[in-house]
């Protein structure tokens, strides 16, 4: 990793890694010396969770407050989810069957830091508790990159877990529903409420370009490709 790191750094201004293991991003932000960007892991999906918070505030109009119900497994969505809104003081709330809890360490560091917003995060199992009076209902697939040999488990296991019409009507009348796609349709959503008035899915997978290069923008502007061999080339 360290080789790549320095292969990269000497050929582009900023590299963004989509890959499983965690540890090969927090490797490569070690050491390269151009920015890192956490494209996707198995641990946290940053980039979705900041596209999703955007198009929050483009609906919703705030994002304080906002009581945010992510319904199905505890995974890299939920826990980025969990990150963006205790930075901004929005409640999130996890939903999961028993042992499909996001990781121990992500749900208290939300915690934490929520404190210090005025947001609240939290887990349950129970699906119609976290879906009541929410201003915005979401899901994901039931198994997720590296757990297709758990799909045919995950579906009996997630069945109370669908985001259908009657679970989506606990939440708040102008609640929306979000989904980072690709949806299963007939599995953690109905087509319902995924083709619904109230469902934003396509606006939130417009909004991943925008928020992307405005990540890019921040992170890169500053950033130079210059010449790392001596200025003028000695006669041969």
């Amino acid at each position: 990793m360290y080789d790549v790191a320095k292969n990269l750094e000497r050929m582009v201004q900023g590299i963004m890694i989509r890959t499983f293991a965690h540890d090969i991003v927090e490797q490569m932000a070690e050491f390269a010396g151009i920015p890192v960007i956490n494209g996707l892991t198995d641990y946290s999906h940053p980039c979705q969770a900041m596209g999703d918070f955007l198009t929050m505030w483009e609906v919703k109009g705030v994002l304080g407050k906002l009581k945010v119900a992510f319904v199905g497994d505890g995974n890299n969505v939920s826990h980025s989810l969990l990150f963006v809104g205790a930075q901004l003081g929005a409640e999130v709330v996890v939903a999961t069957p028993t042992g499909y809890e996001p990781k121990a360490d992500a749900l208290q560091w939300a915690k934490e830091r929520a404190k210090k917003t005025g947001g609240n995060c939290w887990a349950t199992n129970d699906a119609k508790e976290a879906v009541a009076a929410a201003d915005v209902v979401y899901t994901d697939v039931w198994a997720s990159m590296g757990q297709e040999s758990e799909a045919g488990k995950r579906l009996k296991i997630f069945q109370k877990y669908q985001v259908n019409a009657e679970l989506f009507a606990r939440a708040k009348p102008d609640a929306i529903f979000m989904h980072c796609l690709p949806a299963h349709r007939g599995e953690e959503v109905t087509n319902e409420v995924v083709d619904s008035p109230r469902s934003v899915v396509f606006q939130q997978a417009e909004n991943r370009l925008h928020i992307q290069k405005a990540i890019m923008l921040e992170l890169m502007k500053d950033v130079h490709v210059g010449p790392l061999r001596p200025a003028t080339t000695p006669e041969l």
